[in-house]
């Protein structure tokens, strides 16, 4: 593969909210550290994300020493939530699955409510090393996740990127592109493949750490949402429906699940295992 290297690491502390991007981050089990370990809950408890929400993507999250979370958003003030203590769990449902999850402090969930002008709850996980079993489908005995999509990690690559960029730029809705990576949400980007070559990825390192590719990404309309403006348009789903369909599904980015623990960091090597 050359020298596909890590371009940038990005980490979402509130599901559906803005992401950063530090130069290294711990890879758990389920995850990067701090990645979705916070997610809102509708009144029916089920997961509320930028499908319903687009406005969510100018909502940020600041990570705070022992785990908790500075809010900010426009047109409110910044709120300090702390990780709750342990007890009573509510019920939730993310994507069809039932988790339990521990409610925030009743100031959370009126800042979050005020700022969608809806009702929701600010929810965290406790114990991310049993709470969520990944897909039985595509997963091995005892693998969990956060509050992510549906597994661990997603790793996306450069290459791909401009690649379907280009495509996009023939097509009717040229005057949309070119997107930027933010619009899927990854966790880690990869600079010095070829385009798509993540297709074909069952088991890569990212450094030290080893990690086993079990799916491809099928995208949803958030990638339509420009994560700056939390305005939509119809890219890329149109280009990928042309171009990437393939199971019913349209592709871009590659699951990933850690098959051991360490840090990764900007400029690590990546390497294709099998």
């Amino acid at each position: 593969m050359g020298n596909a290297e890590v371009q940038s690491i990005h980490v979402h502390p509130v599901k559906a909210f803005r992401g950063l991007s530090p130069r290294e981050a711990v890879v758990e089990p389920w995850g990067l550290a701090g990645d979705r370990r916070w997610a809102l809950i509708d009144d029916g408890g089920k997961v509320v994300t930028q499908r319903e929400q687009p406005r969510l993507a100018l909502a940020a999250a600041e990570p705070l020493a022992g785990g908790g979370i500075r809010l900010s958003a426009p047109g409110r003030s910044p709120l300090t939530v702390e990780v709750p203590q342990p007890a009573a769990t509510v019920p939730m449902t993310i994507f069809g699955t039932k988790v339990e999850a521990v409610p925030a402090a009743a100031d959370a969930h009126a800042w979050c409510s005020a700022y969608l002008q809806a009702g929701v709850r600010l929810v965290h996980l406790d114990d991310p090393a049993t709470r969520r079993p990944i897909d039985p489908d595509h997963a091995l005995p005892g693998e969990t996740v956060s509050f992510a999509d549906g597994y661990p990690l997603l790793v996306t690559t450069v290459a791909s990127l401009e690649a379907l960029n280009s495509l996009i730029a023939e097509g009717p809705n040229a005057h949309e592109g070119p997107l930027p990576m933010n619009r899927f949400r990854p966790n880690v980007v990869v600079a010095g493949t070829e385009p798509w070559a993540e297709d074909h990825w069952t088991r890569i390192s990212v450094g030290e750490v080893v990690f086993r590719g079990p799916k491809a990404c099928g995208r949803c309309v958030v990638t339509t949402t420009d994560q700056d403006t939390a305005v939509r348009g119809r890219e890329p789903l149109l280009t990928l429906a042309r171009h990437r369909r393939i199971g019913g599904n349209l592709l871009f980015g590659l699951n990933l699940v850690p098959v051991s623990s360490g840090t990764i960091r900007v400029g690590d090597p990546v390497r294709v295992l099998e």
